[in-house]
């Protein structure tokens, strides 16, 4: 059988010809941008916080910068999905980067840290318009043979943004203001802006019907997101997770949950629509994804206080540890196309998932305390095999809804990954005290004098090593490698899940639509 036949017996190939890349080079150049914008802002303010916190107070409540961003970027994906469908994707776009941007400006000119936190979440509601739709437009602009290539391109972007945004942001604090790390947002965001309204042009719709917007259902999400995330990101930090906040911020959760399911069914246009869970290749490719944002939280979160406490490495050499991984994963995303092509998206991400479980199992057995290498190779190989995952998933189930729907899809991946990311850190954060707080019950009787006396302590000890015995030192660094070695165990029980999610739920051949809709694509000029 020739290979072209064999290609043919997987997932369906396109059939339309794509349109000439020189054309949709200044439409790239705005989503690369655009995800600049949004991936720098989740990491840029992280080394500017002391300077912030000096010159606004607030340190109880700080954490709330980054929590805020994210709970309004999670809550608000699948609304802009809706919206990018019924309306197109350019004006959703523009308002979202023209959104992002005013919460900039406002948070360059915040004078006290709650209105900082308020126009952080202005920025987040922007954000979310920006990564949803920035992604569904490059789904739009390629045919399914050439999106491993805007994919990858995406991916490059928020890797280098993730290296480079926190020395970005120590830069600007220490040299500059902490206010210039909003402020520069301004010119690239203006650049995007003129982009995108120059060169990227949608064909006139006239829907059927008039189009109604489900208010009551974007309500509903939002409170059941909002409640939901605060109760995972806030547990176990601001209070006890069995305590009343989080018990009132989960039953609130799970009451807004069953209204928004009544709501939706109701909705003539439901913002989230049954088909994104009745259609099983988008229920297995949420889940997996889903999945996917779980195992992430072991080497984003803990992987550098694994490279500074048990390595003794500096918080520049803790991040090249981490850094190697972003490397790999969009090299790897490029290529995958050449996996799927010949054995198709299911069995492409199978390898990838399975071939990353493999890989976070074998970070427990790494000798202590080790050296630095050895993580940093860990993290390379699974860069590779995530990006054999994730890309052939998101390509994949992209191509099997048309236009018209591409936006829900794409933000009901998004969202679930952010879910699964937030859940995450909670569950895994509570796996490592645990283990930390057993750990120094057990201690031996002759060391436990120069250990800390609770988990809030156990940072500060190591971060100032001379206040200890050698023989206390040693054990709090042997507690800490347990900790996150309990933490990878979990991350590798995720991508086991993730595995059997799409062995028994997905598909073996996705159902992809051929790009005979490529005429209701934007056009380009």
């Amino acid at each position: 059988m020739s290979d072209t036949a064999r290609r043919a017996g997987r997932d369906a190939a396109p059939t339309a010809d794509p349109a000439p890349t020189a054309r949709r080079g200044p439409v790239v150049a705005a989503l690369m941008l655009g995800m600049a914008l949004a991936a720098l802002d989740s990491t840029v303010v992280a080394t500017a916080v002391p300077q912030i916190v000096g010159d606004l107070g607030g340190l109880s409540v700080f954490s709330w910068l980054f929590s805020g961003y994210l709970l309004a970027v999670t809550v608000t994906l699948p609304v802009y999905g809706k919206l990018s469908d019924t309306f197109g994707r350019k004006p959703v776009l523009i308002c979202g980067i023209a959104l992002f941007l005013v919460g900039s400006v406002l948070c360059a000119g915040a004078w006290d840290m709650a209105a900082l936190i308020a126009f952080r979440i202005v920025q987040g509601l922007g954000g979310g318009a920006i990564q949803g739709t920035v992604q569904t437009i490059a789904a739009d602009l390629y045919p399914l043979k050439e999106r491993p290539k805007i994919q990858s391109r995406l991916s490059a972007v928020w890797a280098l943004s993730a290296v480079a945004g926190p020395a970005v942001g120590g830069l600007l604090a220490a040299y500059a203001h902490w206010r210039w790390i909003f402020l520069v947002n301004l010119p690239v965001g203006a650049l995007a802006l003129w982009l995108i309204a120059r060169h990227l042009h949608e064909p006139l719709r006239r829907p059927s019907r008039p189009a109604r917007i489900d208010w009551a259902g974007a309500l509903a999400v939002f409170a059941c997101g909002g409640l939901l995330l605060t109760a995972l990101v806030q547990g176990g930090v601001a209070w006890p997770w069995l305590s009343a906040p989080s018990l009132g911020l989960f039953f609130g959760s799970a009451v807004c949950a069953a209204a928004t399911v009544r709501i939706e069914r109701r909705a003539a246009e439901p913002i989230i629509p049954g088909w994104v869970w009745k259609r099983r290749t988008i229920a297995a490719v949420n889940l997996a994804l889903g999945a996917l944002g779980l195992l992430m939280v072991a080497p984003t979160v803990f992987l550098p206080t694994y490279a500074q406490s048990v390595l003794g490495l500096g918080p520049i050499a803790a991040g090249f540890v981490l850094s190697v991984m972003t490397l790999s994963w969009p090299i790897s995303a490029a290529l995958s196309s050449h996996v799927y092509r010949r054995i198709g998206f299911r069995q492409s991400a199978l390898v990838g998932i399975g071939l990353a479980a493999l890989i976070l199992l074998a970070f427990p057995l790494l000798p202590f305390p080790g050296e630095a290498w050895q993580p940093a190779l860990i993290m390379l190989l699974l860069g590779a095999a995530l990006g054999l995952f994730q890309l052939p998933l998101i390509v994949g189930v992209q191509s099997t809804v048309p236009w018209a729907e591409r936006g829900t899809t794409t933000a009901s991946v998004l969202f679930c990954r952010q879910v699964g990311q937030s859940l995450g850190a909670a569950l895994f954060g509570a796996v490592a005290n645990a283990t930390l707080a057993a750990r120094l019950a057990d201690a031996p009787d002759a060391l436990r004098p120069g250990l800390p006396d609770d988990l809030d302590s156990v940072s500060h000890a190591l971060e100032h090593p001379g206040a200890l015995t050698g023989g206390a030192a040693d054990y709090l660094r042997r507690a800490v490698a347990t900790a996150v070695d309990h933490v990878y165990l979990g991350a590798a029980a995720a991508a086991a899940l993730a595995f059997v999610v799409l062995l028994l739920l997905a598909p073996r051949r996705f159902p992809v639509i051929p790009d005979a809709d490529a005429a209701a694509a934007p056009q380009r000029d």
